[in-house]
């Protein structure tokens, strides 16, 4: 069932070591700054819980899994300032995954759109339906995916961020993310994939938790700098959404 609030719904589960963190928005599963926030601090809470030894990431319902930023908070941006911090919220989420002392494992059942593609990216792993399309729309509308781009290039490669930023209005297919990288496996239901990844998970947390944690280190080796990165790519995009180009192609959009 779909939440009906406006800033979204955020819930934590914890069951045989592993926490299943559950987003939802009415907007498609996307995210207002204030969700985004809230799911930096969980994840940042279970980094440190020594409870758990993974993190499952979900979203509500059998529809899209993320519609990526709050289009409403993106055409009411006025300055710089909101501009950066509108940006910064996928920034901070995806530093908070890279950093998450615990492996993370995506479960994206349907439509994927911007800073969902960001999100999956960002987890160590991911499962998926054969309804996971997904697509990186911002230069369609005057703004690019600069703060997603290094989890998206890390996972897939420089030339499938060129192939999904360039074509901002072609869906691109769960096999063709899975043969770039981005998924692991695509499976043909939602009945298949939790099966799938309740498999998984049940064996991943049977692991040793300080092996588990090592090898999310390597897997994010050389990523330190991203803090910044990010920071600064949020500026570019902050300063963008407010040029005569995005705000003609965003009032198109809202109407």
């Amino acid at each position: 069932m779909l939440t009906n609030r406006e800033n979204g719904s955020l819930y934590t589960h914890i069951e045989n070591r592993i926490a299943t963190v559950e987003f939802g928005h009415p907007a498609s599963n996307s995210f207002p700054s204030e969700l985004l926030h809230r799911l930096k601090k969980e994840l940042d809470k279970l980094s440190d819980n020594k409870s758990i030894s993974v993190i499952l990431l979900k979203s509500e319902g059998e529809k899209a899994f993320c519609a990526g930023a709050s289009f409403n908070e993106l055409v009411a941006i006025k300055n710089m300032q909101e501009g950066k911090l509108f940006f910064s919220g996928f920034a901070e989420v995806i530093n908070s995954m890279r950093k998450c002392k615990k492996l993370i494992v995506g479960r994206v059942q349907g439509k994927t759109v911007g800073g969902g593609v960001g999100l999956v990216a960002a987890c160590d792993y991911a499962f998926a339906t054969e309804a996971a399309s997904i697509k990186l729309s911002e230069l369609s509308i005057g703004i690019g995916p600069f703060v997603i781009a290094p989890a998206v290039s890390r996972k897939m490669g420089a030339a499938a961020l060129a192939e999904l930023s360039l074509a901002a209005d072609e869906w691109k297919t769960a096999y063709w993310a899975q043969e770039k990288g981005l998924y692991a496996k695509v499976l043909e239901s939602v009945s298949e994939l939790d099966k799938e990844v309740d498999i998984f998970l049940q064996k991943l947390a049977s692991y040793n938790p300080e092996a588990l944690y090592e090898m999310k280190k390597i897997l994010w080796k050389d990523t330190g700098h991203w803090k910044d990165l990010l920071a600064e790519r949020a500026a570019i995009s902050g300063e963008l959404v407010l040029s005569d180009f995005t705000r003609k192609a965003l009032s198109k959009f809202k109407k």
